[in-house]
């Protein structure tokens, strides 16, 4: 048993291959605020779709973000793990119920003064603050005025934007629009998955989110100097789940609406081919030239490629398909396809033509407990993020221009529909108490960044 531990310890501490990363590319991790905040009722904030949609019942064990991490009152706790984890920056979300709690009109000054502590003691620790516009949660208020479905929200969004901007742009230079516009979109609240009458809703909503960012972009730059600016895309290889003609196509299409939809138009300046003929009824004039505003990076979100089949019932005629059986999954029943990794990042890299970083990269597990010793030896997340970090090497040597790796997560967190029952972080969450315990995971990748940062600096 000694021997066999040995083997396994030795596994694990196994580094991926760095050999091309340069010494300026940043190590991070990234979170999202209804995710990880909770107080979700104090300090005068107000409610979001994700606090409705918790009260629907549809979320494992009927969880919510009331309490979530509880970052909100253990916000220097957790910095000091990001630096105790030797993070050069941290990439969060903005809550906007919690600084306009009505989506517009007055101004929460509790919630914007929650947020300068949080980037002041990021400062204080040597980290970065990256900071991300929208992810996920939009006020309720603003879903009862009709939402993404509402071309008005574009302007609502850019004074959100310009709030932002003001407030922390003195200290903070990178902001991301939106997180994962292609998911929030396709798999909206706002209409039903299997209802194929909500096609044209989902391309006006593409369209007025397409609009935000532009706006927003140029909010930013009204009141930040010096601010880079990029989108966050969940970037996945669309694969057909059979090779019957109306999968492959089918796949194809979901390409451009899953990957395309946003990073297109937002940094090519037109839709993508296979959906531009629907998104065009919505298009005013002048319309395009405000979604194409200069941008300076572009974020990828990967997890894994993603298997579909055509279903004539379903939004946009999008499928679930089988998997290969013979691929490797995660506990969560992702296939683990670090190659895909690498070929996303050449393919991003190389289409959009801008510095990209990964924003999000991590493994989700529903096994996860302290063991006898009160420690959390999560093999298979090493195992993962050792092989895709050493897909993004692989990346850069075949010349894609990747600035930085960001772990999806730093804690373990409210996973959306899975509730808590799914775990990404480096950090295990013993919610009862919020007690943190750093996983096996949180001293491999500090290794990883102490190793890299050595070697480029040296």
């Amino acid at each position: 048993m000694d021997e066999l531990a040995a083997k396994i310890n030795e596994s694990m501490q196994a580094l991926p291959s760095l050999s091309h990363v340069k010494p300026n590319f940043i190590w991070g991790a990234s979170t999202a605020s209804f995710q990880i905040e909770g107080a979700a009722n104090e300090d005068g904030r107000g409610p979001s779709i994700w606090d409705t949609y918790c009260r629907t019942g549809q979320v494992a064990n009927n969880d919510t973000g009331d309490v979530a991490c509880d970052h909100y009152h253990r916000y220097k706790e957790d910095v000091a793990l990001m630096k105790a984890l030797g993070l050069q920056a941290y990439r969060f979300s903005i809550a906007w119920p919690r600084v306009l709690p009505q989506g517009t009109g007055a101004v929460n000054e509790a919630g914007l003064a929650f947020y300068d502590r949080l980037i002041d003691e990021l400062h204080a620790a040597g980290i970065e603050p990256w900071i991300c516009l929208y992810h996920w949660d939009l006020p309720q208020a603003l879903e009862d005025r009709g939402g993404w479905l509402n071309r008005d929200i574009v302007g609502w969004f850019a004074d959100y934007a310009r709030l932002v901007g003001r407030r922390y742009g003195h200290r903070v230079k990178h902001f991301a629009t939106f997180n994962e516009p292609g998911i929030f979109s396709l798999f909206a609240r706002s209409f039903g998955a299997r209802d194929r009458t909500a096609d044209d809703k989902l391309h006006r909503w593409i369209h007025h989110v397409n609009l935000a960012h532009g706006a927003a972009v140029d909010a930013l730059r009204e009141t930040v100097k010096d601010a880079k600016i990029g989108l966050v895309s969940n970037y996945q290889p669309i694969c057909p789940s059979s090779d019957k003609p109306e999968d492959v196509a089918e796949a194809a299409l979901i390409g451009d609406y899953w990957n395309r939809a946003f990073t297109d138009p937002q940094y090519l300046g037109e839709y993508p081919a296979m959906i531009r003929d629907a998104i065009a009824p919505h298009v005013r004039p002048g319309d395009m030239q405000a979604i194409f505003r200069p941008l300076d990076w572009i974020g990828v979100n990967h997890y894994s490629p993603v298997y579909i089949n055509s279903d004539p019932n379903a939004i946009v005629g999008l499928g679930w398909g089988p998997k290969p059986a013979d691929i490797p999954r995660t506990p969560i029943d992702w296939t683990i396809e670090p190659d895909a990794f690498r070929d996303t990042l050449i393919e991003v890299s190389h289409r959009y033509g801008k510095p990209v970083y990964v924003t999000e990269n991590g493994f989700g597990s529903t096994l996860e407990k302290l063991d006898a010793n009160g420690q959390v030896i999560d093999s298979g997340r090493i195992a993962f993020l050792r092989d895709y970090i050493s897909g993004l090497d692989a990346a850069l040597a075949a010349g894609a221009d990747v600035r930085g790796y960001f772990v999806w997560s730093l804690l373990d967190n409210f996973e959306w529909e899975s509730g808590y029952g799914v775990r990404f972080g480096l950090v295990f969450m013993d919610y009862p108490t919020l007690k943190r315990i750093p996983k096996a995971s949180f001293d491999w990748y500090a290794d990883v960044i102490r190793h890299a940062r050595g070697a480029t600096t040296a």
